[in-house]
């Protein structure tokens, strides 16, 4: 999370239990003015996670938030998965909402080196995590220490707020302005390049390609699955 006082961990100390009520409901999980037909929500992405990785794998949600949906949602589903959050009460939320996978969520800043070995992981999820940290720190540091972490052939689910600069907008949803750091896509998908990762394209009807959406909010996002090459 940055250190900067507009977008830091204060929004999430302060709505923990709100903000795993929203994500756990899918409340701001569905899109619009999609690039791609079948881009149609969170639950979209999560099942073509599924098609690109089995049951069986081993996987960390970068960034998992309060409550950590998805974290449980894959290991219900038999994935050997894992969430890190920079938020204390994010964490403290998902143990109180699923004790089942407390000892698979930890506090963890992704300003940081991640504490694990090399080729750890089949898959890294960090969905709309890059957006609390400066542009140095996780183009420099998150996103290269995810494909450290990635196995060859591991796939990484990336999704950001796409623009110029810091925004900020009003999310009705929490009753408070909330400000965001955009990205480039284009200087994205260039680290991505240089941590020899390929766009993976979209196969029939499946996700894939670079892909945009709205949220309710509504803000401009862009996602995509990449691969680890050897």
């Amino acid at each position: 999370m940055s250190n900067n006082p507009d977008f830091s961990e204060s929004f999430y100390r302060s709505y923990a239990q709100r903000y795993a009520e929203v994500s756990h409901n899918f409340i701001q999980s569905v899109y619009t003015d999609v690039s791609h037909p079948g881009l149609t929500g969170d639950t979209a992405l999560i099942d073509r996670l599924q098609e690109l990785v089995p049951p069986g794998c081993r996987g960390l949600d970068a960034g998992c938030g309060a409550g950590a949906r998805d974290v449980y949602f894959y290991w219900q589903k038999g994935y050997d998965v894992y969430g890190i959050d920079a938020v204390e009460e994010n964490i403290q939320e998902a143990r109180r909402l699923h004790s089942e996978i407390a000892d698979r969520v930890s506090v963890v800043d992704l300003r940081e080196p991640l504490d694990y070995p090399d080729s750890s992981f089949d898959f890294v999820l960090c969905n709309a995590v890059i957006q609390h940290i400066e542009p140095d720190i996780a183009l420099g540091t998150t996103l290269p220490e995810f494909a450290r972490v990635l196995k060859t052939g591991g796939i990484l689910q990336l999704m950001f707020k796409y623009g110029n600069g810091i925004t900020t907008v009003y999310d009705r949803d929490y009753g408070s302005d909330r400000t965001f750091q955009l990205y480039e896509v284009d200087e994205v998908l260039a680290t991505m390049m240089e941590q020899r990762f390929s766009v993976i394209p979209a196969e029939g009807e499946g996700l894939g390609g670079i892909m945009y959406f709205k949220d309710p909010k509504p803000m401009d996002h862009c996602v995509f699955f990449v691969r680890k090459d050897g």
